[in-house]
């Protein structure tokens, strides 16, 4: 419904059901009866989902490659008093979805519309709180590079990143995918693999992802479906040996305060066999700790 009372419409972000029509909000189907047109990546997706409700609304097809031809139409139609509501084909707007660069507009270009999210699902939030791993810190990284070496180098890039990771990945892709993070993230990596989220064959498994690659092969329905992996973040792995004791550190400190710290870090090296650079590793982090820490 247009909107007579002021110069603008309002441009509705509104998140749909990623399986399951009953996920959707009340708000959600109040807002896409009441706006004048819908943005779809895929309006055949759309129109079911406005069908299943009984909603008759014009749907324009909104992607990548259509989006900056079409964009100064929408805001143009928003500037006239339309209101446009930008959909997903499932789940939240802009993640992983076009839209981005109609929202980044209106917040830098077109600063007087008014931009109104309206909530839902979002396969990755769902999947991390169904994960069992961290959730106070995740990364989300969306899809993979199709290309291997530029996935390669991706995974290189986030192969220490400590936080939870988030991933989306295709039916004819996971395996590939699978193998190259057990090469670059090494095969005691714990993987959370989830599919088919709220739809009929939902499935969660977590593993080492050996026993994940072994367990899908199993059976190759399980990687039929829209597929999310949360992986742990990266931990670094302690080494007893490389590990000062109380008492070596004891007997360096007492060094130190009589000795030169090179002479000190070479008589304990010396007492219990154990490498300088073990030492000369403590003592600077030690002095670096000390110095944040003094009160100026």
């Amino acid at each position: 419904m247009k909107n007579n009372n002021l110069k603008l419409g309002y441009l509705y972000i509104i998140a749909t059901p990623i399986g399951n029509f009953n996920d959707i909000s009340k708000r959600a189907l109040i807002t896409l009866n009441k706006v004048d047109y819908i943005l779809a990546e895929d309006t055949r997706k759309i129109g079911i989902l406005l069908k299943f409700f009984n909603i008759k609304k014009k749907i324009y097809s909104y992607y990548e490659y259509n989006e900056k031809k079409k964009i100064n139409f929408f805001l143009k139609k928003i500037n006239q008093g339309y209101n446009i509501a930008l959909v997903s084909d499932a789940g939240t707007p802009l993640i992983n979805d076009p839209g981005y660069r109609i929202v980044q507009l209106c917040r830098t270009k077109y600063i007087n519309i008014k931009i109104i999210p309206i909530p839902g699902p979002c396969a990755a939030i769902l999947a991390l709180s169904i994960s069992g791993l961290p959730t106070n810190r995740f990364c989300y990284e969306g899809f993979l590079p199709h290309k291997k070496n530029k996935r390669i180098k991706r995974l290189n890039e986030l192969k220490l990143e400590n936080r939870t990771l988030i991933l989306y990945e295709s039916t004819h892709r996971i395996l590939k995918c699978l193998y190259d993070i057990k090469k670059i993230f090494g095969k005691d990596r714990y993987i959370v693999f989830i599919k088919e989220l709220t739809k009929k064959w939902e499935s969660i498994y977590g593993n080492n992802i050996s026993n994940l690659i072994k367990w899908l092969k199993l059976d190759v329905n399980r990687l039929k479906g829209e597929i999310v992996l949360v992986i742990k973040g990266y931990k670094e792995s302690i080494n007893s040996k490389d590990q000062l004791s109380p008492k070596v550190i004891q007997t360096f400190l007492k060094l130190k305060k009589e000795l030169s710290i090179k002479k000190a870090i070479k008589i304990t090296s010396d007492i219990f066999s154990i490498k300088k650079n073990l030492l000369y590793k403590f003592y600077i982090k030690k002095n670096t700790n000390y110095n944040n820490n003094k009160v100026e």
